[in-house]
């Protein structure tokens, strides 16, 4: 498969791929004039790539994955603990989320909102000043 064509089945961009293989993810084989040639393994691992990469997962994350997935004496362990970090994150990505909602919502029931110059919110941002 050409490389257009494992776009289309990945949903991937073309540009993504290529940085794939730059950064050493995957390793398609080349033909004679250069051309990538991708394999139903490098397809394979690529839409793995792209649904890890869907989930938040960090490149570094996915190197991971991809390295546990190809060790067939992996302990579920491992994955689950390099998946339970991820959560973690996205649980304080979360947290702190919200504490931005709670702050900004605050901030706009403060303003009146009206024709008049001062406002809660400009203070606000302008406090550290």
């Amino acid at each position: 498969m050409n490389i257009s064509e494992v776009a289309d089945r990945t949903a991937l961009p073309v540009k993504t791929i290529r940085y794939y293989e730059e950064i050493g993810l995957i390793t398609p084989a080349r033909s004679a004039n250069g051309y990538r040639q991708f394999s139903k393994a490098d397809l394979h691992k690529l839409a793995f790539l792209a649904r890890a990469r869907s989930l938040g997962f960090t490149i570094d994350a996915c190197r991971g994955l991809l390295r546990l997935y190809n060790d067939q004496a992996r302990a579920s362990s491992d994955v689950k603990a390099l998946a339970q970090d991820h959560l973690n994150e996205i649980d304080t990505k979360i947290d702190e989320l919200k504490q931005m909602r709670d702050t900004l919502a605050h901030l706009i029931d403060a303003c009146a909102g009206n024709d008049r110059p001062d406002c809660p919110i400009l203070a606000d941002l302008a406090a550290d000043l």
